[in-house]
C-alpha cells in the first residue's frame, strides 16, 4: 500500500480544509479523528475520489506514513493537546515529527518542542491564519520550534499556504520554542485592534454623521481603493451592503455582543509581563468584555442616556467621513508598531532572532490582516532590521503627521458626543505618550518614594544611580530595595 506524505488528526472544519488542500497540491494525506464516524463522513464524502486515507487507530494513521512521519494536530489547545501526544510519543521513532497547527499557547508550545525532543521526536507548533477559507485555499503559516523538521514540512507548508507578488510564500521559518505561536498570538492581537476600530468608524458614521448604510458601504468601499486596502475592510463594505430577507441591513439585526478565543487577551497579557504598552489591543480586548455586559448597559443607557445627536450638513459629513479615515488609518500604524514592539521584546527575552520584514511579508496574504499596508512595514525593516519603533520609520513618521489633524478632531468629538471610542482614545494617548520628551512619571516617582521608600534617580545624576529623601522628616533614611514592576 502506498504511504501518505502527512497525517492530520482533527475533522473540523479547519482540518477537513486543509486536508482538501494539501491533497489539491499533490500530497497524500491520512486522516483520524477521535469520532470515527466523522473520518467515515468525510472520506466518503468531500474526499471521496482523493488521495486521502481514513484511519480509526492512531496505530493504524501511524503505519500508513512516509518516514520521517509527519502528524499535524488540528484540534482545540489545551490539555488535548497533552493527551494526543503522549499517545504519538510511543508510536513513533526517532526523527518523526508532531505538529499542532492550532491556536497554542507559546508557552506550551515551548514546553512540548522540549518534552517531545526529549523523546528523539520533533516538535512544530505552526500558527495557521486565515479561517475556513484560508485553510482551503491558502493560508498564511508561521511554523517554530524544531528547526531539523523545518526541511520537511517546508514543502508541504509552502505548497498549500497563501502566495503573494512574485509567488513569494506567506509561509517560512519564525523560530525555535513557541515563535511561531508567540508571532501567530501578535497577529491575532493586530486583528482584534483592526476590527475594534473599524467597528468605532462604523459606529461614529451611524451614529454621529447619520449616515445611511449605502452611504457607510460606500465608504468603507471607497477606502478599500486606498492606503486602507484590506481584508478586513473588504468585507466590512460587504457586510454593511448585505441586506436579511425583508430588505433591511442584516446588522441592525445582529446581537452587539461580541465573544473572544482567547488570543488577544494573551497577547495584552504577555504585554504586561514584558513590559510594552500594547494599549490599544488591550482595549480592543475590554471593548469585547464591555459589550459582552449587554443587560448592564441597557440599564445603564436608562439612566444616563446615550449619545448626544448632532445634526450635521453633508459637507460636514463629507469632512468629517475624511477624518475618521485619517483616525483609523494613524490608529492602524499604532497598533502595528505596538505589535512589532511586543515581538521585538519577545525575542529579546526568548532568544529568538525573528525577522520582522519576513513576518510582514507572510502577514500580506492568506491572513485576516492582510493588506497592502504590509507592504511599507516589509519595506521599514528591510531598510533598518534594528528599527527601535515602527513609527520612528521615515514613511511611518511623516504619514502620522499628516494624519494627526483628522485624528484629534475624530477623539475629540466622540468625546464631546458620548460616543466611546476606546481604541482610536488609546492610540492617540500612546502616540502622545510616546514622543512626550518629559512624561509626568516624576511625580510617580517621588510619591513611590513618599509612601513606600522606593527611591527614584535624579536628572542630574548619572542612570543607575538611585536616591531616597525624607519627605516628612520623620521616615529616616532607609530605603526599599530597588525594582522595577
Amino acid at each position: 500500500m502506498k504511504k501518505s506524505d502527512i497525517g492530520l488528526i482533527g475533522l473540523a472544519v479547519m482540518g477537513e480544509n486543509l486536508v482538501m488542500n494539501m491533497e489539491s497540491k499533490g500530497f497524500a494525506v491520512s486522516v483520524f479523528n477521535r469520532t470515527p464516524q466523522k473520518v467515515t463522513d468525510f472520506i466518503g464524502g468531500r474526499a471521496k475520489g482523493r488521495n486521502i486515507a481514513g484511519a480509526y487507530t492512531l496505530e493504524e494513521l501511524v503505519s500508513s506514513l512516509k518516514s520521517p512521519r509527519k502528524i499535524m494536530l488540528m484540534i482545540k489547545a489545551g490539555s488535548g493537546v497533552d493527551e494526543v501526544i503522549e499517545k504519538l510519543i510511543p508510536l513513533l521513532d526517532k526523527g518523526d515529527i508532531i505538529i499542532d497547527g492550532g491556536n497554542s499557547h507559546f508557552d506550551d508550545t515551548s514546553r512540548r518542542a522540549e518534552y517531545v525532543e526529549s523523546k528523539g521526536l520533533l516538535y512544530v507548533g505552526v500558527g495557521v491564519s486565515g479561517g475556513e477559507e484560508g485553510a482551503l485555499n491558502g493560508p498564511a503559516m508561521m511554523p517554530g520550534g524544531s528547526k531539523a523538521a523545518w526541511a520537511h514540512v517546508k514543502p508541504i507548508f509552502q505548497a498549500i499556504c497563501a502566495k503573494v507578488e512574485g509567488g513569494y510564500p506567506c509561509c517560512d521559518w519564525i523560530g525555535d520554542g513557541g515563535a511561531g505561536h508567540f508571532v501567530k498570538m501578535v497577529h491575532n492581537g493586530i486583528e482584534y485592534g483592526d476590527m475594534q476600530i473599524i467597528c468605532e468608524a462604523y459606529d461614529l458614521m451611524k451614529n454621529f454623521l447619520g449616515l445611511s448604510y449605502d452611504e457607510m458601504q460606500s465608504a468603507f468601499g471607497g477606502w478599500n481603493g486606498g492606503e486602507l486596502n484590506s481584508y478586513l475592510i473588504e468585507i466590512t463594505r460587504d457586510i454593511l451592503g448585505f441586506k436579511d430577507e425583508d430588505g433591511q441591513p442584516l446588522l441592525e439585526k445582529i446581537l452587539d455582543s461580541a465573544g473572544q478565543k482567547g488570543t488577544g487577551k494573551w497577547a495584552s497579557a504577555v504585554s504586561l509581563d514584558e513590559g510594552v504598552p500594547l494599549t490599544l489591543i488591550a482595549e480592543a480586548v475590554f471593548a469585547r468584555y464591555l459589550s459582552a455586559m449587554k443587560t448592564e448597559r441597557e440599564e445603564a443607557s436608562a439612566v444616563f442616556g446615550g449619545a448626544i445627536k448632532i445634526k450635521h450638513s453633508e459637507s460636514e459629513k463629507r469632512k468629517f467621513t475624511e477624518n475618521i479615515r485619517q483616525a483609523l488609518l494613524a490608529s492602524k500604524i499604532v497598533s502595528y508598531a505596538q505589535g512589532f514592539s511586543l515581538m521585538k521584546q519577545a525575542a529579546a527575552t526568548h532568544g529568538w532572532s525573528l525577522d520582522y520584514g519576513r513576518i510582514a511579508l507572510i502577514w500580506r496574504g492568506g491572513c485576516i490582516i492582510r493588506s497592502s499596508f504590509l507592504d511599507k512595514i516589509k519595506a521599514a525593516y528591510e531598510k533598518n532590521p534594528d528599527l527601535k519603533n515602527l513609527i520612528l520609520d521615515d514613511y511611518f513618521a511623516d504619514k502620522i503627521k499628516s494624519l494627526s489633524g483628522g485624528f484629534r478632531e475624530v477623539v475629540s468629538s466622540a468625546a464631546k458626543a458620548g460616543i466611546p471610542t476606546p481604541a482610536f482614545c488609546s492610540a492617540l494617548s500612546w502616540f502622545d505618550g510616546y514622543r512626550a520628551e518629559k512624561s509626568p512619571a516624576n511625580l510617580l516617582q517621588a510619591q513611590r518614594d513618599y509612601f513606600g521608600a522606593h527611591t527614584y534617580e535624579r536628572l542630574d545624576s548619572d542612570r543607575g544611580v538611585f536616591f531616597h529623601t525624607n519627605w516628612t522628616g520623620k521616615g529616616g533614611d532607609t530605603s526599599s530595595t530597588t525594582y522595577n514592576a
